[in-house]
């Protein structure tokens, strides 16, 4: 299925939507050799219960490697021929964010890597489908790092979104596209 390589998608939406199964149901239907790159850390019993669930929903056929924080490492490896599927935006920002000073710069440098990579695309052959929680269109959080964090991933997510060929809000499994 050729026509699906060399595309950009974003698929938003809320927690349990249905993003990540229509991203790793996109790779499976291009017939492209599956990458999954992880983006979460186990940090508690319940998250160790999802990470397993996502786990169970790929197939033996999927290469994952796990990019908590590595996300440079990530955007610097050659994808020719792959679909990959980075799940999830969200988790990756939450780690950076908890982790890095200066989340926002940190941030500033991997999009501009994630722009380099998707414009070689051309030579490169990929598909690449991100999946990100849409986190502005809840409850305004009680904290101030909440809200920092929530505006941090808003304006990730309109980063990365006006960069992508498509972009979907995922709505009770359903795709919705925006662009």
């Amino acid at each position: 299925m050729q026509e699906n390589w060399d595309k950009s998608v974003l698929f938003l939406g809320g927690a349990r939507s249905g993003k990540s199964r229509l991203a790793l149901e996109w790779v499976e239907e291009s017939g492209l050799p599956p990458l999954y790159l992880a983006t979460g850390v186990a940090t508690d019993p319940e998250m160790e219960e999802r990470i397993l669930r996502h786990q169970k929903e790929r197939s033996t056929a999927w290469k994952v490697e796990e990019v908590p924080f590595r996300f440079r490492e990530a955007l610097e490896r050659d994808w020719s021929g792959q679909g990959v599927v980075l799940d999830c935006v969200t988790f990756l920002v939450n780690n950076i964010f908890w982790k890095e000073e200066n989340a926002e710069r940190t941030f500033q440098r991997s999009c501009q890597e994630l722009t380099s990579i998707l414009e070689k695309r051309e030579r490169e052959h990929f598909l690449l489908l991100l999946v990100s929680n849409e986190v502005g269109m809840g409850v305004v959080p009680e904290y101030p790092a909440g809200r920092e964090f929530r505006d941090l991933q808003g304006r990730v997510n309109q980063w990365i979104a006006h960069r992508v060929d498509e972009v979907y809000l995922v709505v009770a499994g359903i795709p919705w596209q925006l662009k």
